[in-house]
């Protein structure tokens, strides 16, 4: 999550941090249970747990996004879709 200072581009630690929490709470919680099983289904693919939980939460701030700058409201369905067709 790069932010642009001075014409070159740095890693946003804390957003990243931020966006990782929001996995690892829906993952606690098991809301929604899809976040779980695409965990386990990337990490049996290969990935390791750092990087699938970065691959899930790379969905979560397109949903963030969405919403903040569109207005558009949270689609569940759409967002389970989204992480079944995770990669």
């Amino acid at each position: 999550m790069p932010r642009k200072n001075n014409n070159y581009t740095k890693p946003n630690y804390r957003l990243k941090a931020l966006l990782l929490e929001v996995v690892d709470n829906q993952m606690k919680t098991n809301d929604p249970p899809v976040t779980n099983e695409t965990f386990k289904r990337l990490v049996s693919e290969g990935y390791s747990p750092e990087k699938a939980k970065e691959r899930i939460a790379s969905v979560v701030v397109e949903y963030i996004f969405d919403i903040m700058k569109y207005g558009n409201t949270f689609d569940l369905k759409k967002y389970i879709d989204d992480l079944k067709a995770l990669k």
